[in-house]
């Protein structure tokens, strides 16, 4: 299980890397680097996942210190954070932050 003092610990250290698909989504999303890590630095996990095929991962909710909730979707590669995936949630698929929709 991926632990949230593991990822922080990842964004400090500059010991992360995004994928193709979360760099793309991240500017889709108009989402600074600064504002993706600091999403993280605040954020807690909401799901874990054991294996999406790429191995452990989680979805991790948290605000930019502007407010803008971000979605991220992260997992390891050695002794590396992925960034798999961010985004900025909304209806109909997330009510809020922190809880699925309908």
């Amino acid at each position: 299980m991926i632990s949230l003092d593991w990822i922080k610990r990842c964004v400090v250290t500059q010991t992360y890397r995004y994928s193709r698909h979360g760099d793309r989504e991240r500017q889709n999303d108009a989402l600074g680097l600064e504002e993706i890590e600091q999403a993280i630095l605040n954020g807690r996990i909401l799901e874990q996942y054991s294996d999406t095929g790429r191995g452990e991962s989680c979805l991790l909710a948290g605000f930019t210190d502007a407010g803008k909730p971000v979605h991220v979707v992260c997992g390891g590669m050695g002794d590396s954070l992925v960034i798999v995936t961010v985004y900025i949630p909304t209806p109909p698929k997330f009510k809020n932050l922190y809880e699925r929709g309908n």
